[in-house]
């Protein structure tokens, strides 16, 4: 059996909140859990952004709408969107190295999710491996779909022999939740 679930679908079919919702419940089960999601930012009905949201409460900048990065940055756009290196490693990069200190129980780590923005980092990249080959800790995280070219780490992800990959659809999105529960659960005995 796999130890990490990956959810993948299209933009906006609720991965994200399938994500908050499990970490909700397995938290509500003892199960120690941390990592960090992503959530839009929308002003005036508009979505402007993204940001980057840790479960113990911390929140950053992941991308916003913008037209070039500040002197000095390294440029990194996706679409309309600039992406905010700096304040994403500062947040998510922590979580996810929490791992390979903690102890001999078993811990979750969410990582919502490993796209273009995201793979902007190369410490991420290796984070993200790292995460994926610590001893005791199950990732429940998201990725993309397939489409136009292949993204290297999405794809050794999805690859694994230790990954079981679920896929969202509207009409499973409801009764998938329990499934993906307790497949951590059964992960983290």
């Amino acid at each position: 059996m796999a130890r990490h679930v990956f959810l993948t679908g299209p933009p906006g079919i609720g991965k994200t909140t399938l994500i908050q919702k499990a970490s909700e419940i397995l938290k509500s089960s003892g199960v120690p859990v941390d990592g960090f999601y992503t959530e839009e930012v929308r002003q005036g009905g508009k979505r402007i952004g993204f940001d980057v949201v840790t479960l113990s409460g911390l929140r950053g900048p992941l991308s916003r709408v913008g037209s070039g990065s500040p002197p000095g940055k390294q440029e990194c756009q996706v679409g309309q969107y600039m992406v905010d290196l700096a304040a994403f490693e500062q947040l998510a990069l922590p979580v996810l190295n929490a791992g390979s200190s903690s102890g001999p129980e078993p811990r979750v780590c969410i990582i919502d999710e490993i796209g273009k923005m995201e793979l902007f980092s190369q410490p991420f990249i290796q984070a993200v491996r790292q995460t994926l080959s610590t001893p005791g800790t199950v990732v429940l995280g998201t990725i993309p779909v397939r489409k136009g070219k292949p993204l290297a780490l999405v794809e050794e992800v999805r690859n694994r022999s230790d990954v079981q990959v679920f896929s969202v659809t509207k009409e499973n999105r409801n009764h998938l939740l329990l499934d993906v529960v307790a497949y951590v659960q059964s992960s983290c005995q």
